[in-house]
């Protein structure tokens, strides 16, 4: 039977370098549950693993699509579920996007429905008032569960309702998978987290994230959606002459503070998972010893 280590957390807390070192010693795969290493050549802003770390274990979901296209959550479920059963046990499905990751270990059931460009243009433009007003009339359930000034979620329920002709409240639900799972989440203090971004920050910079950020800018123009994600619109910013490389370097640090605040709020939320402090010297044998345990037991 399949078994499943998740390795979670904020961004910067070593999720890939622990989850690689582990990989080895069983000799096993990664699936990546980071919703920006999907596209192809957004490399360095989204500390994508390196090709000599992808040649030391096999990586998946990782540069499958192209940057002018959408993966949706629906999509990298599907793909994501297919691999749990055919891949070799156990599985690491290591990152930080909490939507990716509650979608394999809850099960969540997700309307196939795409975005419809035309469509949100058309609701768009009546504003948040009246599409909210809208939702309680076509979705009473789902609008209970959506506060009124969300227009990302508002706007989603709607599209779902006027595309199928059913309300996202009776689509919805969970799943969970029967196979085993271990849910490890690493963390640190805010002083330390902030070091570790900041360390990050320059690294990528000195890998070659300008370089990186005007390339994609020239081949799939400025406006690309990506590129407005963080890392990469502070550097296009910068790039555009509207800041300084040392701003567009502080901004960076601030917006994946922010980030990982919020990703630090949508993991704790979540009893499964298993703590783990990244300032502890032995982080590796410890994680390893709890693994074992998962793997091994009857």
């Amino acid at each position: 039977m399949t078994k499943l280590i998740v390795i979670c957390g904020a961004t910067a807390t070593g999720k890939s370098g622990l989850a690689l070192a582990l990989a080895m010693r069983l000799d096993s795969v990664i699936v990546s549950a980071d919703s920006r290493q999907v596209y192809q050549e957004f490399n360095i802003g989204t500390a994508k693993p390196s090709a000599v770390e992808q040649n030391l274990i096999p990586h998946y979901l990782i540069d499958i699509c192209n940057p002018k296209d959408t993966m949706t959550v629906a999509e990298y479920q599907a793909q994501a579920q297919a691999l749990m059963t055919s891949l070799p046990s156990p599985v690491f499905l290591v990152g930080g996007t909490g939507l990716y990751i509650r979608s394999i270990t809850q099960g969540m059931k997700i309307p196939r429905v795409a975005p419809q460009p035309e469509l949100r243009s058309q609701l768009e433009s009546l504003g948040q008032t009246q599409l909210y007003a809208m939702l309680q009339q076509v979705d009473a359930v789902a609008a209970k569960k959506i506060h009124p000034h969300d227009p990302v979620r508002t706007l989603r329920a709607l599209e779902v309702f006027y595309v199928t002709g059913c309300p996202i409240s009776e689509q919805q639900g969970e799943n969970p998978p029967d196979y085993p799972i271990l849910q490890i989440g690493l963390d640190c203090d805010s002083v330390d987290l902030t070091n570790r971004i900041m360390q990050r920050t320059e690294k990528m910079i000195t890998d070659g994230l300008v370089a990186e950020v005007e390339y994609l800018c020239q081949k799939y123009g400025s406006d690309l959606p990506l590129l407005n994600t963080l890392g990469y619109q502070e550097i296009r910013q910068y790039l555009a002459g509207d800041v300084s490389l040392e701003q567009a370097k502080e901004l960076t640090v601030l917006h994946t503070r922010q980030f990982a605040k919020r990703q630090r709020t949508w993991f704790k939320a979540y009893p499964q998972i298993e703590w783990f402090d990244v300032q502890n010297p032995d982080l590796l044998e410890k994680v390893w010893q709890r693994v074992q345990e998962f793997i091994f037991r009857d």
